[in-house]
């Protein structure tokens, strides 16, 4: 699989590896992460969707938001499938 991070170039980099390689990161103690968030986009992320798609759906709820809104069908799905109200905008 081809990731690309950022704007930069396409790293080849295995899903599982991203998984495995946010959970010690995020248990560092010198790290500061929003821990719900994190797990929300692993969850996403683990689903076959994208880790963004599961924060940006976490943060928008935590500020009082009702429905994840996106053009992605997939990401519109997987939100859906984890019982979070979501619409794709066509």
């Amino acid at each position: 699989m081809r990731v690309r991070l950022g704007a930069g170039p396409a790293y080849q980099i295995a899903r599982g590896e991203i998984a495995e390689a946010i959970g010690p990161l995020v248990e560092t103690r010198n790290v500061v992460v929003n821990r719900p968030a994190v797990a929300t986009g692993l969850s996403v992320f683990d689903a076959g969707g994208n880790f963004a798609d599961g924060v940006i759906a976490h943060d928008g709820e935590w500020m009082g938001g009702e429905t994840f809104v996106s053009f992605d069908r997939k990401a519109v799905s997987l939100i859906a499938k984890q019982g979070n109200q979501a619409q794709l905008l066509c």
